[in-house]
């Protein structure tokens, strides 16, 4: 009976040896936050994603989230393969959705890097002193809960280190994208909210009457210091080769002084990026060091001895990190 079960072992594994491996995808999901309507949305990224579909040889298809939790939610669950996402989602994708940061986006003109800011509509009187006065009297709009500069940034620089709880400082807290901020404070809906320099950016290269209109009308009374730009994520798990393919599309697109590689620029610019460059988890490390810092500071508030030795020792492990891979 040993001797027969041994062969049937040895049968088995040889033809587990022999089994075709299964073939890699022929589509690709790529995930997209949606702070516009789809068809808005797809009138900026459907080129980019069909110039990916050529060089790839596959199907490209987008997955429109509604919010950054939707997109971690969609890799985690293998509805996505890869996307774009903030730093702050992105560390929630590496950590909860087995995402890995293979790729980086870039300023298309200037500085590379950009700013939370607090906007207030011009001429409304409201400044920073006003409005960190609290008194649950004024309504404020925050970012998504995984925006990196319209939740994050705030709470770690400005919020937490003067000991304000958001929900208890103003009327309400509405959580919404950096554009549907934008506009609310625009047209007056929201005296105050979040925002980035990115969205504001983007509102200027729109260039239409009602952007020119929405731009004039905002005041910024508080800008956080500069926050790496966006990652790209892609599922640690997906095939290799199709890795390969996406890498080589992504780290040549828009490269060059070549027609085609302007045309690819031209594109880029219409989804807010210059050419992409290479990443990888190191570049969560400074959002990890907000999120520290912010931990460190919250502890501090409510007088938790444990808290603030555990954010402490997480603080300091990431500034050893920090040190050990330096920013490119």
């Amino acid at each position: 009976m040993k001797r027969l079960a041994l062969t049937l072992a040895t049968a088995l594994l040889a033809l587990a040896a022999c089994a075709p491996k299964p073939a890699p995808p022929k589509t690709l999901t790529f995930s997209i936050v949606s702070t516009e309507a789809t068809q808005t949305q797809m009138q900026e990224w459907g080129p980019f994603l069909k110039d990916m579909e050529t060089a790839t040889g596959l199907t490209v298809k987008p997955f429109f989230g509604s919010n950054y939790s939707a997109l971690v939610e969609a890799m985690r669950f293998k509805q996505s393969d890869l996307g774009w996402f903030t730093n702050q989602s992105g560390l929630e994708a590496v950590r909860r959705a087995g995402g890995e940061v293979f790729a980086r986006t870039t300023h298309p003109h200037g500085q590379d890097g950009y700013q939370g800011v607090i906007i207030v509509k011009q001429g409304s009187g409201i400044t920073l002193d006003k409005l960190l006065k609290c008194g649950q009297t004024m309504d404020f709009g925050m970012g998504d809960a995984k925006s990196t500069s319209g939740t994050l940034a705030p709470n770690t620089y400005l919020f937490g280190p003067k000991g304000i709880d958001p929900v208890k400082c103003f009327k309400t807290v509405r959580s919404a994208s950096a554009e549907a901020n934008l506009y609310s404070v625009a047209n007056g809906v929201l005296p105050a909210a979040t925002d980035n320099t990115r969205s504001m950016d983007r509102l200027a290269a729109i260039n239409t009457e009602q952007s020119k209109k929405a731009l004039a009308a905002l005041q910024v009374i508080w800008t956080s210091p500069t926050i790496p730009e966006d990652p790209m994520v892609w599922r640690a798990d997906l095939d290799p080769a199709v890795k390969k393919k996406v890498a080589d599309f992504i780290f040549s697109y828009g490269v060059g002084d070549t027609d085609e590689a302007k045309r690819q620029r031209a594109i880029l610019e219409r989804i807010q990026t210059g050419a992409f460059k290479h990443a990888d988890n190191t570049h969560l490390l400074p959002v990890r060091e907000m999120e520290a810092t912010g931990e460190v500071v919250q502890a501090k508030a409510k007088g938790d001895a444990a808290a603030l030795s555990t954010a402490q020792a997480k603080l300091e492990q990431v500034k050893t990190e920090m040190a050990a891979h330096p920013a490119s």
